[in-house]
């Protein structure tokens, strides 16, 4: 019944996930782990420059890696997809150089998890991990609505200028008219203040 449990709350974070191993063992051992916890959608790669390439190609919320990879120990390339992308990062790294990763990492947002595996601690940083992906998707989502508004602030700002400027009407006579046109004409108050820009200021 507990793993039952375990398996519908990692299932509602994450959907896709990576596993970038050398060791064909170890990578058995990560895609058998969550699939046993209702990951339908698991890939795996054995270097780090696949899992770059798998990175840019598809949505993953997780990212396992199992240092050392082949072409390099992971660490680099667990920092790039922390630093550069939304992915939910877990370096698992043995026992002795546990805490001189850890040190080099984890301010980049990488969990590193230490061999020989706690299960249950292995599934709690996947979750952590994932959870903070998730996050930073929903920061980069509301910072994209912010700049998209703040544009859309800063052009009718401008229109408005122009209506002054131009047509002599006041500060509350040019909101009041982007206003209505953009009412009447059932569009966004930006596609109003665009074409006031483009008839005054071409």
């Amino acid at each position: 019944m507990k793993q039952q449990n375990l398996a519908k709350k990692l299932v509602m974070i994450v959907e896709q996930v990576l596993v970038a191993s050398s060791s064909d063992k170890s990578k058995k051992y990560f895609l058998d782990f969550l699939s046993a916890h209702a990951v339908k959608m698991l890939s795996s790669v054995s270097t780090g420059g696949e899992a770059r390439r798998a990175v840019m190609q598809h949505n993953f919320q997780l990212v396992v890696i199992n240092a050392p990879l082949r072409d390099e120990f992971g660490h680099e390339l667990a920092m790039d997809l922390a630093e550069k992308t939304n992915v939910g990062v877990v370096l698992v790294v043995k026992s002795e150089l546990y805490e001189t990763v850890s040190d080099r990492v984890e301010q980049a947002g990488v969990i590193v998890v230490q061999k020989p595996i706690n299960r249950m601690l292995l599934y709690q940083s996947m979750r952590i991990a994932a959870a903070c992906g998730q996050r930073l998707e929903t920061l980069q989502k509301e910072n994209q609505k912010l700049q998209k508004k703040m544009h859309e602030l800063q052009l009718v700002g401008r229109a408005k200028c122009a209506l002054v400027q131009y047509r002599h009407l006041t500060e509350q006579e040019a909101h009041r008219y982007i206003e209505k046109q953009a009412m009447n004409q059932r569009v966004p108050r930006l596609e109003i203040a665009e074409d006031i820009l483009h008839t005054y200021d071409d």
